[in-house]
C-alpha cells in the first residue's frame, strides 16, 4: 500500500465512483458517504454513491444517506472507481464486470481475506472498520471531517465494533470516535436509531426465526434459517435480517452461529431440493469464521464472515454439523 499514490490518483481524477458490497452494513454505508462527501465537498469532484441493494431503514438517519444510488451510472464516464469494505470485487454484485473496466480501481478494506484487486490497495486488517481507514486517509489529505461525515465515521466504527463490544475494538477506533463527537456525531442519536428502533414486522421475522434454531449436539453451533416464505409472510426485506444472527450466538456455550439465507430467485426450498443459500459466521472470539468461510470460497473477519452455496437444506445443515465436531 501506497498511501501517497492513493492521494496523487484521487487528486487527479475528474470522475469518481464510489461502490461497495451488497447488503450493507453501517461500515459499508458510512464509508461510502464519508469520502464521498470528502471528495465532493473537499476535492471538488464529481462523485456518484453506489450500492445495488436496498439500505436498512435504521441508517436512514445518516445526513446525506439520499445521495448512495442503486444504479453506477454512466461506467464510462469515471476515471476512478474507489470500492469500499469488500475482500472482492464481485461484492459489489451485478456491476463488478463492468467496474472493473474503470481505468483506475482503489481497494479500500479492514478484511484480511481481502483479494488485492484494483490498481491500488489501502488494506489493513488491523483497523476496526473500513471507515477507519478512511479517517486515516482524509487526515492525511488534510481534508476537514464536517459534521456529516463525523457521523458517517463514527456510525461505521460503531456498527463493525458491535457498539464496541467486539474484540475489534481498538484504542485507536476509541480515539477517532471520540474526535468525531467532538465534531458533531451525536452518540444517542446514532445509538437510537441503529439500535433502539425496529418495525413490528422485524419482530414477527424475528419470531419466526426463533422457531428455526437448531444447535450441534455438541452444543457448539446454533442454525437458523431464513426462507423467502418468511420474509413475504412478515412483509420484511433481506435489510430487516441485519444482526438477527447475534440472538443464535448468543446460545449459552454456543462458538459459532450460522444464519442459513435462501437468496431470492432460488427454488422454494424442499428436503432434497437445491437452492442458493448466503450462510452468515458469527463467532464468540475463539473460532475463527473466516477459516470456516473459506473453506466454501468466502471470507471475511476472525468474528463475522460468509459464504454462497448451492445446496439443499439437509445437506447444507449435514455439512455445518460436521464441522461442528472440530469446534
Amino acid at each position: 500500500m501506497n498511501m501517497n499514490q492513493i492521494i496523487q490518483q484521487l487528486k487527479k481524477s475528474r470522475r469518481v465512483l464510489l461502490a461497495t458490497h451488497i447488503h450493507p452494513d453501517g461500515d459499508a454505508i458510512g464509508s461510502l458517504l464519508a469520502l464521498g462527501l470528502a471528495l465532493e465537498e473537499g476535492l471538488k469532484k464529481k462523485v456518484q454513491l453506489y450500492n445495488e441493494s436496498v439500505l436498512p431503514a435504521v441508517y436512514h438517519f445518516l445526513p446525506s444517506i439520499h445521495r448512495i444510488k442503486n444504479e453506477p451510472g454512466d461506467i464510462n464516464a469515471y476515471d476512478t472507481a474507489v470500492i469500499l469494505d469488500c475482500s472482492d470485487l464481485q461484492r459489489v454484485g451485478k456491476a463488478a464486470e463492468a467496474i472493473s473496466r474503470i481505468p483506475t480501481v482503489i481497494n479500500v478494506d479492514h478484511h484480511a481475506t481481502n483479494t488485492r484487486f484494483g490498481n491500488y490497495q489501502f488494506i489493513d486488517p488491523r483497523a476496526s472498520a473500513t471507515t477507519e481507514i478512511l479517517h486515516r486517509l482524509l487526515r492525511e489529505m488534510e481534508m476537514p471531517i464536517t459534521c456529516a461525515m463525523a457521523y458517517a465515521i463514527y456510525t461505521g466504527i460503531m456498527a463493525d465494533t458491535g457498539s464496541f463490544r467486539f474484540s475489534n475494538t481498538t484504542p485507536e477506533a476509541f480515539k477517532i470516535c471520540h474526535e468525531m463527537v467532538c465534531q458533531g456525531a451525536d452518540p444517542h442519536k446514532v445509538a437510537h436509531h441503529v439500535y433502539e428502533t425496529t418495525s413490528l414486522k422485524r419482530i414477527k421475522l424475528l419470531n419466526m426465526l426463533y422457531d428455526t434454531i437448531e444447535v450441534s449436539e455438541n452444543g457448539r453451533l446454533s442454525i437458523m434459517t431464513l426462507t423467502q416464505n418468511m420474509l413475504h409472510a412478515t412483509g420484511t426485506s433481506i435489510t430487516d435480517v441485519n444482526g438477527l444472527i447475534n440472538y443464535a450466538r448468543r446460545i449459552e456455550n454456543v462458538k459459532v452461529a450460522a444464519l442459513l439465507y435462501e437468496r431470492a430467485g432460488s427454488r422454494q426450498m424442499q428436503r432434497q431440493r437445491s437452492s442458493v443459500f448466503h450462510v452468515s459466521l458469527r463467532s464468540d472470539g475463539s473460532v475463527d469464521v473466516a477459516n470456516l468461510a473459506a473453506v466454501f470460497g468466502g471470507g471475511g473477519h476472525r468474528s463475522a464472515a460468509g459464504f454462497d452455496v448451492h445446496s439443499s437444506l439437509l445437506d447444507l445443515k449435514n455439512e455445518l454439523y460436521s464441522m461442528a465436531g472440530h469446534l
